[in-house]
């Protein structure tokens, strides 16, 4: 019984995206005029965004990311902070 219980714990675990700061992904249309997103690229690929079809949106730590596709998602998850701090640096550079 108690191998059962941790492989339900396990499953459960890995599909809720335990440890994931990342939302769902949504729909470019699902996302209002205020999102800001700085870039005209693919934080992680470097794409010019549509190129691949409709972006690939989440909200990380509340902010607004775009990627090309959804399988840039998984990079940016396996190192979150180097992207976003990309991501940081071109909103300051668009303050300015």
């Amino acid at each position: 019984m108690r191998v059962q219980q941790v492989l339900f714990l396990a499953m459960i675990f890995g599909l809720s995206g335990c440890g994931s700061d990342s939302t769902p992904a949504k729909s470019a249309a699902s996302y209002n005029a205020t999102d800001h997103y700085p870039l005209e690229i693919c934080v992680v690929s470097g794409q010019k965004l549509g190129a691949m079809g409709e972006p690939f949106i989440i909200k990380y730590q509340g902010k607004t990311v775009k990627l090309c596709c959804s399988k840039c998602l998984k990079e940016f998850n396996s190192d979150s902070a180097k992207f976003m701090t990309v991501l940081d640096e071109a909103e300051k550079k668009a303050a300015k």
